[in-house]
């Protein structure tokens, strides 16, 4: 199955309102990085074992390890969970910069240092996160 079936197939899968609101979210990334390498991945590692919840990449960047290793990975990604969305903003240096920038003004979210967490699109400001996404996607 290609990377945009399985993305189609993940945002199909989930329950409204939650399904409308990734569907949005992967139009609005697609909107600025119409060109961008799509990642799924499903969540499991290399023995099959659920270690994470599955998620949409888009974009290409390398990640240095402390360890000098590196590999690359996607610039933004986009997973549903337990209690709504998360959006990971990669490559970020400063780990305080999204909180100290977006915390205050994106409304009801939960943001750390890659991290913006919230239950639905309505109880965001739209314009803040997207600021945010272009700003990870300017670094990388």
């Amino acid at each position: 199955m290609n990377v945009k079936t399985q993305i189609k197939e993940y945002i199909a899968s989930q329950p409204e309102p939650k399904r409308s609101d990734m569907q949005e979210l992967h139009r609005i990334i697609l909107e600025f990085m119409p060109e961008c390498k799509l990642w799924f991945l499903d969540g499991k590692d290399d023995k099959g074992k659920t270690v994470s919840n599955p998620n949409i990449g888009y974009g290409l960047q390398t990640m240095k390890y402390a360890d000098g290793s590196a590999r690359e990975f996607y610039q933004i990604g986009l997973s549903a969970n337990t209690t709504g969305i998360s959006v990971y903003i990669m490559g970020i240096a400063d780990k305080t910069y999204l909180k100290k920038t977006y915390g205050k003004k994106i409304g009801k979210a939960s943001v750390t240092g890659y991290c913006i967490k919230f239950k639905a699109l309505k109880d965001i400001n739209i314009d803040i996160l997207e600021a945010a996404i272009r700003y990870g996607v300017e670094q990388g």
